[in-house]
């Protein structure tokens, strides 16, 4: 019998289990168990591949906690297992870790202060509003840039959709992230700067 000693609260824990998920062949066998228990011969089968490789991907995702694995004789069963997924939702809501990968994507130190805007601001991954404070909606808009990606265009439908799902107010946000020099735009067409 195998101990499970994967800390709950380990730092980075998110990374981990993003990792794990960074996969393709991953994916279809989470997807494939989340339907159903299966055996690695049944999994080499549906994807076309060897057992060991098989193998190899289901204890990357066991070591995420992402299946679970239970034995009938010789015969090792995997089945969808949540506790990664919940660990992963719980660990970047919280408004430390979202200022802390916000401020990483956007290239910035987050620091207390900042930490500290971004939990006054946000519910979760909305903005409950702009900040009046030029200082504070500066950080509010480097967390906010990170929804887009460096060097991808955006119709400014795309531009409104994304900010939409972090306040209502989205025009006031995009023409911030423009004048803030974040977001560029040029034909219509916006790109992060």
């Amino acid at each position: 019998m195998t101990v499970d000693t994967t800390d709950e609260a380990t730092p980075g824990a998110e990374l981990g289990i993003l990792k794990a998920l960074a996969d393709e062949s991953r994916l279809a066998i989470l997807g494939l168990v989340a339907r159903q228990e299966r055996s690695v011969s049944e999994l080499a089968a549906l994807l076309a591949v060897k057992a060991p490789t098989v193998s190899h991907h289901l204890a990357k995702l066991r070591e995420a906690r992402l299946v679970a694995m239970r034995s009938a004789g010789t015969t090792h069963y995997y089945r969808l297992d949540t506790t990664g997924l919940a660990r992963l939702r719980a660990g970047l809501r919280t408004p430390e870790r979202i200022a802390a990968l916000s401020a990483d994507a956007a290239g910035v130190g987050a620091d207390a202060a900042e930490t500290k805007v971004l939990a006054n601001f946000l519910d979760g991954e909305r903005l409950k509003e702009i900040p009046a404070s030029l200082k504070k909606r500066q950080v509010i808009l480097r967390w906010l840039v990170a929804d887009f990606e460096p060097g991808r265009d955006y119709a400014e439908k795309q531009v409104n959709e994304i900010l939409g799902r972090r306040h209502p107010d989205f025009a006031t946000l995009r023409r911030e992230l423009i004048v803030g020099g974040l977001l560029t735009r040029a034909s219509g067409i916006y790109r992060r700067a």
